[in-house]
């Protein structure tokens, strides 16, 4: 495997591997990678072709009153990762390459962004779009393998590939969920026992919501008040949304249509904050 620093030396490498037999494959990151990116890089693998992973924390996916600093990384492991995983070439670049000095120009999406976490994070998806489209510009990949638990990044990505004409094939991954149902993701190994009970209330919320669609409860208002009335018997967890959605708008809907809904939920656990959603 290939550490890459510099966008050249990206670009180039990315053009030798697209002209292989099944073509390129792209995972991007914010490093500190868990269970959920290595099914992602998995699933990459098992496409065929070779496997680019980015790992970058990007500063434009953070609002002001955010912790940049305080994110977690963990590069060397990352890259032991990505090694043992067999991917090609980890594109590791440096805030100054793909933000230079007088950098003015961000991708703005600005229909699918604004509800859910575009309300209390109204910065975070211009970030995110703009490293993502910039990432497509350099390496140039047949597929994008993003994951389900970050619903609405992919539906505001998906939009902006079909608006700005990229030729790139979006691949979701269903969350992973570690064995008690919590869904992976960077800031679990922090969790002390108490704090992880708390947490769980989340993918209990909607494991609840999933069992009564399936007997025949159809109605928004109905599932949204038992979500909330799951989280709310934890006094550490304050809910900022739960929302049943369009998964391709992120538009709030007042009935669920089985296998074709969101419920997607957001919710504080301290000063840690959470995300998680599950097809209805």
């Amino acid at each position: 495997m290939e550490k890459i620093e510099s966008i050249p030396s990206m670009r180039a490498l990315a053009t030798r591997l697209r002209a292989k037999r099944g073509g390129l494959s792209l995972v991007p990151t914010m490093g500190a990678l868990h269970a959920g990116h290595e099914a992602l890089i998995s699933a990459a693998w098992s496409a065929g072709g070779s496997v680019v992973v980015s790992i970058f924390v990007n500063p434009l996916s953070f609002g002001s009153n955010e912790n940049f600093a305080g994110y977690p990384r963990s590069l060397d492991a990352d890259l032991a990762m990505c090694s043992r995983l067999g991917v090609s070439a980890a594109f590791v670049p440096s805030i100054g390459d793909i933000y230079p000095r007088g950098y003015s120009t961000y991708v703005t999406e600005e229909h699918i962004s604004k509800p859910l976490c575009g309300i209390s994070r109204p910065t975070h998806f211009r970030g995110v779009a703009t490293f993502v489209a910039k990432l497509l510009n350099i390496v140039g990949p047949d597929r994008l393998y993003l994951g389900q638990k970050d619903a609405q990044h992919v539906a505001v990505l998906r939009k902006m590939a079909a608006d700005l004409n990229y030729d790139v094939e979006i691949v979701v991954i269903p969350t992973v969920r570690e064995a008690d149902g919590l869904a992976a993701a960077v800031r679990n190994s922090g969790l002390m026992r108490g704090d992880r009970q708390d947490a769980l209330a989340i993918s209990k919320a909607l494991k609840r919501v999933k069992e009564m669609v399936d007997a025949g409860v159809l109605s928004s208002d109905r599932l949204v008040a038992e979500a909330t009335h799951i989280m709310g018997q934890h006094r550490r967890v304050r809910v900022i949304y739960v929302s049943i959605v369009d998964p391709n708008t992120m538009e709030a809907v007042r009935e669920v249509v089985p296998g074709k809904t969101l419920i997607c939920v957001a919710a504080w656990l301290d000063e840690v904050r959470f995300t998680d959603n599950a097809v209805l």
